[in-house]
């Protein structure tokens, strides 16, 4: 059956507003785009109204934890993909920090299964760069691409062997596929749950030094400069990790990264206490910082917004900031959070946000989804920009409530989310 969107608001980028228009969608695929003034004949398929509200490419993140195999008490891909599609993603990349490790075949290919049986929205999953993570033998990168792998990250921990890193990329080059790091330098982090400013002094915590991001993606750009591969720095967060991508982009590096939610609207001044829901890696960082990654992905030096989301049960984060496991969960905050911030106050227009939701990472990725267009996947999202609404982390579809935004007001949620043209979430 054929589903008609109808009276969806549509970002025109030449205009630089919202038209009114219906989306046809068929066979997985969007079939047509007509004015909204039209009156298309809707006999026999099934309806959408989303009048008043916006209708976009569904949001794609291309760094999150499911956390399955080997954590299900975190989260799993039947959650973890019902939490996306809540937040409005239809297509995600999961990092390999599971257990086992996702460093073969047969777990690449028994998370390609189960979300393809269980899952509600797109799941491509990334592999190790090493073995177990250890950073000390690399994986079968060809067997894993075979079996699947979008590409090769070490996510969780950085790379600490430069040959090895190295090594990694040039292999990966040979093979058409990307290298996606995860920039830390065990040797400045040891001990430390925040980073090193206003709040580690205040609290007397040993802090997280902004060096150890910078010093791997100096490195790392280096070698991708000298290998030829396709870099992607992951999560960044400092002023020194943004000018040093900015250089390696103008020298003409293959070099593109990821910035999240939470590093463009916090900072280490906003922690309210030792709260591990505010205890994430990277770091929040200084005022300072925040404003240079803003300007970061303003400027193109920062390619995609990413959630890292990354689940935690509550009786892990009760252990306090000290010894509590990093991360916090972002799908059903991402859009929200950025359209409140950021376009409800003029900063970004709607076009740039949602472009670098979808386009961008699509492109970065080389997606056939992300735009919303006839012969596109018909992975479509449908959010409400108008209706204020509470942050309420127990009404989260994901199985872990860790966020610092619980009780925040904002607009932005999404109200439907369509994958293949099929309706996987819609707001009760």
């Amino acid at each position: 059956m054929a589903l008609w969107i109808l009276n969806g608001l549509i970002w025109n980028e030449e205009a630089g507003r919202l038209d009114s228009r219906h989306v046809r969608v068929e066979d997985g695929l969007i079939s047509e785009i007509v004015d909204g003034q039209e009156q298309p004949d809707t006999a026999g398929c099934e309806i959408i109204d989303a009048a008043g509200k916006l209708v976009s490419a569904g949001f794609i993140d291309m760094h999150v934890h499911l956390r399955d195999p080997g954590f299900e008490h975190k989260e799993d891909i039947i959650t973890g993909t019902k939490s996306a599609a809540k937040g409005g993603f239809t297509t995600i990349a999961c990092m390999p920090n599971t257990r086992p490790v996702t460093d073969t075949p047969e777990t690449i290919e028994y998370i390609r299964s189960k979300a393809a049986s269980e899952g509600v929205v797109n799941v491509l999953p990334y592999a190790a760069i090493t073995k177990n993570e250890l950073g000390r033998e690399l994986t079968d990168f060809a067997a894993l691409k075979e079996a699947g792998a979008i590409g090769f990250t070490d996510d969780g921990v950085g790379v600490q062997n430069a040959q090895m890193m190295k090594d990694a990329m040039a292999l990966a080059h040979s093979l058409g596929m990307p290298i996606i790091a995860h920039c830390e330098d065990d040797s400045l982090v040891e001990g430390a749950a925040v980073s090193e400013g206003s709040f580690a002094k205040k609290h007397g915590l040993k802090g997280i030094p902004n060096e150890s991001e910078a010093i791997h993606v100096g490195r790392d750009v280096l070698l991708a400069e000298a290998t030829g591969v396709h870099y992607h720095v992951c999560h960044v967060s400092t002023e020194q990790s943004v000018r040093l991508i900015r250089l390696a982009k103008q020298i003409g590096v293959k070099v593109t990264a990821e910035v999240c939610p939470h590093h463009l609207v916090l900072s280490d001044e906003d922690i309210p206490g030792l709260d591990s829901n505010w205890k994430m890696n990277p770091p929040l960082r200084t005022p300072r910082d925040v404003a240079a990654v803003i300007e970061g992905l303003e400027d193109g030096t920062i390619d995609m917004i990413v959630t890292d989301h990354a689940p935690h049960s509550a009786e892990e984060k009760a252990k306090g900031m000290q010894l509590a496991p990093f991360g916090i969960v972002g799908f059903e905050t991402a859009f929200p959070l950025l359209y409140t911030k950021f376009v409800r106050t003029g900063r970004w227009s709607l076009g740039f946000l949602l472009q670098r939701m979808t386009s961008d990472p699509a492109k970065v990725f080389g997606l056939a989804s992300g735009r919303l267009k006839p012969g596109a996947p018909a992975d479509i999202t449908v959010v409400d920009l108008e209706t204020e609404r509470k942050v309420d982390p127990e009404t989260f579809l994901s199985k872990s409530k860790n966020t610092p935004f619980g009780g925040w007001e904002l607009y932005g949620f999404p109200v439907a989310t369509i994958v293949a043209g099929r309706t996987v979430w819609a707001d009760a």
